[in-house]
């Protein structure tokens, strides 16, 4: 693995916006100032629907209602993985006379490119949720990723504890080699658990990526890591997605609930997993913090003014420092699911359907 990036920690003060209900992928609001007294215009290009559910369930909606609130023209797109369509969507925000350009990249490479382009263009520019190695954004907003990725480690030794786990075997189930945030992930649980294999407290078992976050190659990944190992007594996933595909595996071999695995993301899906017992814990990541700093950030630079985001993250590819936005990360284990709820990332009417009313019920669910 990549070393991490290293993280200049400060205290974050970040005004967020008024949010309202919305989906729109574009919208025309109010008239809103700029520099040039050019209405301001924001483009948003999400990477895709397949890694996780929370780029359409969660960051379009929290992002237009933040546009929409603030008065300025949006356009948010999704690429749905596919890098030319990705630059193509990029061509033609940038066409249309776009101040700002906020991308979600599905590879660095592909970034670069997209916004390099912007920058030539002299369109501002923000990497939203994952850096661009190489790349030319002004800003960056995310969480602080390495903190995700220690909380993973540290759940699962929690869990593994929990269980009374002796010597346990633990498989890691990594993300995408293409997204920076996946390589940070692991310098977290990598961090927690490389001590316990070096001790011999644990043993380390199959260790892969997964192309793209390709939930249906994790499975067929994982099934072959659990042929291997069918010893294995922890599963460390990077994000609730991957999760479910080794759930789906130790399921089939009847040991699902009995070998913990670990999350990411606070999915309906992975949260009704923790619920039912088959997931120990994920990695509880406030979308709507995230997605609001990002268009109060893009909104000041759509404005003509300066942000001031109050950290950065060093990019050792093109040798610089971001300016960033990097926010905290929170670990949910059973006892407090609730805490989801109550930010209202999810409903208890999402949650607590069919086979999960019982459970959610017992966790105190409301």
């Amino acid at each position: 693995m990549r070393k991490g990036l290293l993280f200049a920690t400060a205290a974050l003060s970040a005004a967020l916006l008024t949010t309202a209900t919305a989906c729109s992928s574009s919208s025309a609001g109010s008239d809103g100032g700029s520099a040039g007294g050019k209405k301001p215009k924001i483009g948003v290009i999400l990477p895709d629907s397949k890694s996780s559910v929370r780029w359409e369930t969660a960051d379009r909606s929290y992002l237009a209602a933040a546009f929409k609130a603030a008065g300025v023209d949006y356009d948010i797109q999704n690429a749905e993985g596919d890098k030319q369509a990705f630059q193509t969507i990029a061509d033609q925000m940038i066409t249309s006379g776009v101040n700002v350009l906020v991308i979600v990249n599905l590879d660095s490479g592909t970034g670069k490119a997209v916004l390099d382009k912007a920058k030539a263009q002299g369109v501002a520019t923000i990497d939203y949720d994952r850096l661009t190695l190489g790349g030319s954004a002004q800003y960056y907003v995310s969480f602080d990723n390495t903190q995700v990725g220690k909380l993973q480690g540290q759940g699962l030794v929690k869990c593994l504890a929990d269980n009374g786990t002796k010597n346990p075997v633990v498989a890691e189930l990594n993300g995408s080699p293409t997204d920076n945030n996946a390589t940070l992930f692991a310098d977290g649980y990598n961090g927690v658990l490389d001590p316990l294999y070096a001790s011999g407290e644990y043993t380390k078992g199959p260790d892969q990526s997964v192309p793209d976050w390709d939930n249906a190659q994790a499975q067929t990944i994982f099934e072959q890591m659990y042929t291997s190992r069918p010893d294995l007594a922890g599963v460390l996933a990077a994000n609730d997605g991957l999760a479910n595909s080794a759930i789906a595996v130790l399921r089939k071999n009847h040991r699902n609930g009995q070998v913990p695995i670990t999350g990411q993301d606070a999915t309906v899906q992975g949260l009704q997993n923790i619920l039912a017992g088959d997931q120990c814990m994920t990695v509880y990541k406030a979308v709507k913090k995230e997605a609001d700093a990002a268009a109060a950030l893009a909104v000041d630079l759509a404005g003509g003014k300066k942000g001031q985001p109050g950290a950065t993250v060093h990019d050792p590819t093109g040798n610089r420092d971001v300016p960033a936005v990097l926010l905290a990360p929170q670990a949910i284990f059973k006892d407090n699911v609730q805490d989801v709820v109550t930010d209202g990332y999810v409903t208890k009417e999402q949650l607590c359907t069919g086979e999960y009313a019982e459970a959610c019920t017992k966790a105190g669910i409301k």
